[in-house]
């Protein structure tokens, strides 16, 4: 009896401490966590998005993403009036590395579009994003075949389904440095076909004979930020008996990405150079980081413009005590 007397008021202890925060005037700010460019957790390209009902200034939102500490946080929040003609639903998105924001993230786009998407909170197949790099378009395009039928946390049926990103090309332009040894160090490779900088972002591309070269990059860290431009961009035409075009890795530790997972920006300067290389619109691409990613592209060259098609798995969600 003593035992269950203790325990008794240990436990309303417990709830007398922890009432609902709502009571204490704290505010919650809802969180998902989702591997991106891919059907399967714990591979892809992880992101949080934050759903933000009110504006917040950028040290917590920096604070936030270097708490999450992966390679992209982003935050979405709702856009209720608008100057534009447009009628999709359309939502304000931010993307912060754990030490800086950048202007245009991929996987997080499609991440964010995931979660909107599956959780219902729009009723359209189309949305758009006002972005650092002008508006930006995500539509579910396709449902995915009965073996792909997911299940919710309350036991109803969730088909998959994909998304189409719209986004901007990235040309690259010649690289004339004398720092190419450096790059080679960098990189840990024995032979280089080609250098070329990109023309927004400020990253280098660096063509390597074969995927089989990409595969086994050994990239140096260090030497790394040392180089020329925010990160290094790897890629080597695909082996003919594969299904895809080229394989790619992405290394920024400049920004506190040592190396993504699945960089969708990164298509967008790949894109561009690999459908001109091969002649082709079309393109699969393989990013070969540890935990992979495939994204299957269409490249609009005379609107300068990408569409990156990919899927997405939520694998987390929880609340932000603010």
């Amino acid at each position: 009896m003593h035992f269950n007397f203790v325990f008794s008021k240990q436990l309303n202890f417990f709830f007398l401490v922890h009432r609902p925060l709502w009571k204490m005037g704290k505010q919650l700010v809802k969180y998902f966590v989702v591997d991106a460019f891919t059907d399967s957790a714990f591979k892809g390209n992880p992101a949080a998005v934050c759903l933000l009902e009110e504006d917040k200034d950028d040290k917590w939102l920096q604070s936030v993403a270097a708490e999450f500490n992966i390679s992209q946080t982003s935050y979405l929040s709702r856009i209720t009036h608008s100057d534009t003609i447009s009628s999709n639903p359309r939502f304000r998105l931010r993307w912060f590395t754990p030490i800086a924001e950048v202007p245009l993230c991929g996987h997080a786009t499609l991440a964010a579009a995931h979660i909107i998407f599956s959780n219902g909170l729009v009723n359209s197949d189309i949305i758009e994003f006002e972005t650092l790099s002008g508006i930006l378009t995500a539509k579910k395009v396709s449902e995915i075949s009965k073996d792909n039928v997911q299940t919710t946390q309350n036991g109803e049926a969730n088909e998959g389904f994909l998304i189409e990103l719209n986004f901007p090309t990235v040309s690259t332009a010649e690289f004339n440095s004398v720092d190419l040894e450096l790059i080679y160090k960098a990189l840990n490779c024995a032979s280089i076909i080609d250098i070329r900088r990109t023309t927004t972002a400020d990253d280098l591309l660096v063509v390597l004979p074969s995927a089989k070269a990409v595969i086994e990059v050994q990239p140096q860290l260090d030497d790394i930020r040392k180089c020329p431009g925010r990160g290094i961009i790897v890629t080597g035409v695909a082996p003919p008996e594969s299904e895809f075009d080229f394989y790619s890795r992405f290394f920024c530790p400049k920004l506190g990405i040592n190396e993504d997972p699945v960089c969708g920006s990164a298509h967008c300067v790949l894109a561009l150079y690999w459908g001109k290389k091969l002649g082709k619109c079309d393109l699969m691409a393989y990013q070969a980081s540890s935990r992979s990613g495939i994204l299957d592209i269409h490249l609009d060259e005379p609107n300068q413009r990408v569409l990156l098609h990919g899927k997405s798995v939520t694998v987390m969600q929880g609340s932000i005590l603010v």
